[in-house]
């Protein structure tokens, strides 16, 4: 089973997976267009930045989900009709209250649309995976579904969190080689560099997903919120955001 749950870790991190990641550039296309990010050494600098900002936010949120699904779904994977009704109201609360908090972390309304397209397209595509996901909110911020996902998934908390971690950095530099008409052995490169980051954001989003949602950290990054909103009016765009 361990196997299994491997794989479906890296199904939920492939960049192919059809969860609209692919058409989000994490903020890099209005940086590329105001010239903050013109080559590798900035946008290593960009990554760097976004990742111990919304990357770790977003971590701590998607292993926070993941372990309330799992406290309600001990089992890993379980039919939505074998739940006692007490225990998906209390999921729901649960997800509800989770939601909410990410919500008010992410200031940019551009940002906050962004985030629940993207769970709404991973929502459908987990559901086509794994029949028994569900979610008591129509449209949910990303690292939620996301979690929601994983645990369905057979997943940990850590594995949603590195996962997570990872596309933080991951999806912008693939839309940054594009953008920019980068190398892509040299992307890679600057992937590589950071892994170790990666999984440092892993472990401290793992750790800190066992507070209380009002207690979840809030980095915040304005420079972020202020480019998605310069991004959502411009009149020519290659990504949603």
């Amino acid at each position: 089973m361990q196997g299994l749950h491997r794989a479906a870790l890296l199904l939920l991190a492939d960049g192919r997976l059809p969860a609209s990641g692919h058409a989000h550039s994490g903020g890099i296309e209005a940086a590329t267009v105001d010239g903050s990010v013109t080559d590798l050494g900035d946008l290593e600098r960009f990554l760097r930045g976004r990742l111990a900002t919304a990357g770790l936010v977003a971590a701590t949120f998607a292993a926070a989900t993941c372990r309330s699904s799992r406290r309600s779904h001990p089992g890993g994977s379980v039919p939505a009709k074998t739940v006692a009704a007490e225990t998906v109201t209390a999921l729901a609360g649960a997800v509800a209250d989770l939601d909410a908090e990410l919500d008010a972390r992410t200031p940019s309304p551009a940002q906050r649309s962004a985030s629940r397209a993207q769970g709404r397209a991973l929502l459908r595509a987990g559901r086509a995976a794994w029949p028994g996901v569900s979610c008591p909110i129509p449209a949910p911020h990303h690292p939620v579904a996301f979690g929601l996902v994983a645990a369905h998934a057979g997943l940990s908390p850590a594995d949603a969190a590195l996962a997570v971690a990872y596309g933080a950095v991951s999806g912008p530099a693939s839309a940054a080689t594009r953008l920019l008409a980068l190398d892509p052995l040299a992307v890679t490169a600057v992937l590589a560099r950071l892994s170790t980051d990666v999984e440092h954001t892993a472990a401290e989003a793992t750790a800190l997903s066992n507070r209380p949602p009002a207690d979840l950290p809030a980095t915040t990054a304005p420079r972020l919120e202020l480019l998605a909103e310069r991004h959502h009016t411009a009149e020519i765009r290659m990504f949603a955001s």
